[in-house]
C-alpha cells in the first residue's frame, strides 16, 4: 500500500528562499499537495500546486484553505522596500504569528519560519527587535513542532534590485574567509541551503527550536 502523501503550506514562495523551497518540495515524493499563499502568483502550474493569492496581513481570511501537514513561512521584507515601520511590522511580525495561530486552530503540528540571526526582543535595532518579538509570539502559540530559522545574510540574486544589500553581500563574500571558529555563524548563507534544512527539519525529530545560521548549514548536508 502506498504511503499517504503530505500537504505542505508555503507562505512567500515568490521570494528568494521560498522559491528554492518550492523547487525542493516539487521534487520530493513525500508531498502530494503544495499550497501556496502569496501576494502574487508564482506563475507555475501543476496538479500538485494549489495557489491562494491576496493580502497575507489578513491571513485569517484564508482559514478554511489553510489546512495541511506542515507550514513553511518564508515571509520577510526590508527597510528599503518597506520604510513604513507599521507596515513592516505587519509583515515581519504579523504574518508569521497569524500563520502560527492558524496552525493551532487547524491542528497543524509543524511550523517552520525564517527569522534572523540577530533576532532579539530587547534589541535597540527595529529589525532585530521585530524578529525577536515574532519568535517569542510564535513560541507562545505552543505548537508541537516549531523551528525558528536564524540565517545570517542570505546570498543569491533577488528579483528586485537592492543596491545597499548588493554591496554588503560583496563585502560578506570577502569576510567569509576570515569568519572562523565561533564567528562562522555570521558567514552568508545560500537560500537553497536554508530550504534544504527546512525540509529536513519537517521530516525528522529535532528538539532544537532556534536554529542559527551555522547549524542550518550542517542540517542541510544531512
Amino acid at each position: 500500500m502506498d504511503a499517504v502523501k503530505k500537504t505542505a503550506i508555503v507562505l512567500g514562495a515568490t521570494g528568494l528562499t521560498g522559491g528554492k523551497l518550492l523547487e525542493l518540495l516539487l521534487e520530493d515524493e513525500r508531498y502530494g499537495t503544495i499550497k501556496l499563499f502569496s501576494r502574487s502568483s508564482v506563475q507555475l502550474t501543476g496538479q500538485r500546486i494549489m495557489e491562494y493569492t491576496g493580502d497575507l496581513t489578513h491571513l485569517e481570511r484564508f482559514k478554511n484553505e489553510f489546512t495541511g501537514d506542515e507550514v513553511y513561512c518564508c515571509i520577510g521584507t526590508t527597510k528599503s522596500k518597506t520604510p513604513n515601520t507599521e507596515v513592516y511590522r505587519a509583515i515581519d511580525y504579523g504574518i508569521p504569528v497569524s500563520a502560527a495561530r492558524l496552525c493551532k486552530e487547524n491542528k497543524i503540528d509543524t511550523f517552520i519560519v525564517i527569522s534572523a540571526l540577530g533576532a532579539n526582543p530587547k534589541s535597540s535595532i527595529f529589525y532585530n527587535r521585530t524578529k525577536g518579538e515574532m519568535e517569542d509570539a510564535v513560541l507562545q502559540v505552543g505548537l508541537p513542532k516549531t523551528h525558528l530559522m536564524q540565517p545570517s545574510l542570505i546570498s543569491g540574486k533577488r528579483k528586485e534590485r537592492r543596491i545597499g544589500e548588493w554591496f554588503f553581500k560583496q563585502l560578506m563574500r570577502l569576510a567569509n574567509f576570515v569568519l572562523v571558529g565561533p564567528l562562522k555563524k555570521y558567514r552568508s548563507i545560500r537560500p537553497e541551503t536554508i530550504a534544504r534544512a527546512m525540509v529536513w527539519l519537517a521530516n525528522h525529530n529535532e528538539k532544537r527550536t532556534r536554529i542559527p545560521s551555522d547549524q542550518i548549514k550542517k542540517i542541510a548536508l544531512q
